[in-house]
């Protein structure tokens, strides 16, 4: 987290120790940086906020990807200095996939500042924030070249409170020094080719037209995939379950918005999103299995655990989620992963609108999410028409996907209906959560028998606690539909209106 602010060459550094919770200064440092910074010819990572550069000299010399995280915060990942200074390293590579996609990384500007920096320290000797007191110079490397020097200050914190940049703008403002309009050294050496910024889409206005409702949506969504792809090539907690839900949303609300669009679009966008949520979620759907049934395993007696079960499990899941996670990675570094990115980019750029997209919200929205609650009730009706001697499980399953649909066309709603929306989810969501319960006991209950099945040597002794966790698990899967029912029939999702 940091501060920067543009000042003259000849301005005076401020009193420090006037910033709240600086108690003195430490002795200040000269270094030396040189910087050169890559980017698409396009610099599609400039438009994104990202800075990707290979800095030497100074105490962090070596690769730097700084990824934004939010107002005067970002993320940086470092790698070492390489011997080819012209060869992005393949980590940092990655991590820019979302937005570089086919493009090459070249060198787009070139950086050298004669740095002054001061630590500010607190009474109890903890260093707080770095300020440091540049004077840069910058040479473009794309045509035209262009050149340009300028003096700017910047307070990066280290073990302070973000409270302290705040005081920091406070003292620098009465000094007369705001901070800097643009985010980044390189933003600054860009000048008016600078691109403007993405930016989260304003929230529809209540009276204007349905598609503004998809569009914001959409957008949403698609911010959310691209910032968690990432987390998903690093390994990081939640974040293919963040995608993959960002995936399911879009897919989703293009089926109940589908009267909005391009049919054409739309079918291509929802069988890649499909495919995309398929290929990433494989990996975490094994790894969240193995944890409940080592849960369950955990939870049971040691007398009642026969035969080496838990190893088994751990060597068979733990196999094929490794199999499915190298297969997730490679579907996301693929040809079809990108043209998705830029089809959905397209999507947003350019709406393929149609039907009563430019109606008036707040009725052809409610109809929409209606239709997907009439497509609720109705599945739920369907079972009571089951034998006796059937099993429910796929029929459940129908109810599931179709308290999902509502919930997320719901959630669209949200700018529109506010309150009356917020609650329709809600009911939607406690649905889908019951009923996904009930469909992961299916779906563990059909691998503990292909499990007790390839049990090998062991079967004989493996079987009675596979038998055992089978029985587990459909006690589970019945309880939810008793807990399903009875939610049913106390509060059923009402109409928008």
């Amino acid at each position: 987290m940091e501060r920067k602010f543009d000042v003259g060459a000849s301005v005076a550094l401020p009193a420090l120790t006037t910033i709240a919770g600086v108690d003195r200064v430490g002795t200040p440092s000269d270094q030396n940086l040189d910087a050169v910074y890559f980017d698409t010819a396009t610099l599609a990572l400039a438009a994104r906020g990202i800075t990707l550069r290979r800095r030497t000299g100074g105490k962090d010399a070596g690769w730097h990807l700084k990824l934004p995280v939010a107002a005067g915060e970002r993320r940086e990942i470092n790698e070492p200095l390489n011997k080819d200074p012209d060869c992005v390293p393949a980590r940092l590579k990655d991590l820019v996939l979302a937005h570089t996609r086919n493009q090459e990384l070249v060198a787009v500007a070139h950086l050298t500042t004669r740095r002054t920096a001061i630590p500010l320290i607190a009474a109890d000797g903890t260093v707080l924030a770095e300020f440091s007191d540049d004077r840069v110079e910058s040479r473009i490397l794309l045509e035209p070249v262009d050149k340009a020097a300028w003096r700017e200050w910047e307070i990066e914190l280290i073990d302070g409170h973000r409270k302290l940049l705040e005081a920091a703008d406070v003292v620098l403002a009465r000094a007369g020094h705001l901070p800097a309009e643009l985010p980044s050294k390189l933003a600054r050496a860009l000048g008016a080719r600078y691109p403007a910024g993405t930016g989260p889409a304003p929230e529809p206005p209540r009276t204007g037209d349905a598609s503004a409702v998809l569009l914001w949506y959409m957008n949403a969504q698609v911010e959310a995939l691209k910032t968690h792809d990432p987390g998903v090539r690093e390994g990081a907690p939640d974040a293919v379950h963040q995608l993959r839900v960002a995936a399911r949303r879009m897919r989703s609300v293009l089926v109940s918005f589908r009267k909005l669009t391009d049919k054409g679009t739309t079918q291509f966008l929802r069988g890649e999103l499909k495919w995309l949520a398929g290929a990433v979620g494989a990996a975490r759907d094994l790894e969240v299995m193995r944890t409940h049934l080592n849960d369950l395993i955990s939870a049971e007696r040691p007398d009642l655990i026969s035969g080496p079960v838990k190893q088994h499990i751990d060597d068979q899941l733990g196999a094929a989620h490794e199999a499915a996670l190298a297969e997730g990675l490679a579907a996301m570094t693929g040809d079809r992963y990108f043209r998705l990115l830029d089809a959905l980019d397209d999507f947003l750029a350019y709406p393929p609108l149609g039907g009563p997209a430019d109606k008036k919200a707040p009725g052809t929205i409610a109809r929409l999410v209606n239709a997907d609650r009439k497509r609720l009730r109705r599945a739920v009706k369907g079972l009571k028409e089951i034998p006796d001697d059937a099993s429910p499980d796929a029929a459940l399953h129908e109810v599931r996907k179709s308290a999902k649909r509502l919930r997320y066309a719901a959630e669209a709603a949200l700018p529109i209906f506010r309150k009356r929306a917020s609650r329709l989810a809600r009911t939607a969501e406690e649905i889908q959560t019951i009923l996904g319960d009930h469909q992961d006991s299916v779906v563990i209950r059909e691998k503990l028998q292909s499990l007790a099945a390839e049990s090998g040597e062991g079967g004989n002794a493996n079987a009675f606690t596979y038998g055992r966790l089978h029985a587990l698990e459909q006690l589970r899967g019945a309880e939810a539909r008793k807990r399903f029912f009875r939610v049913w029939r106390k509060s059923p999702p009402k109409p928008l209106h």
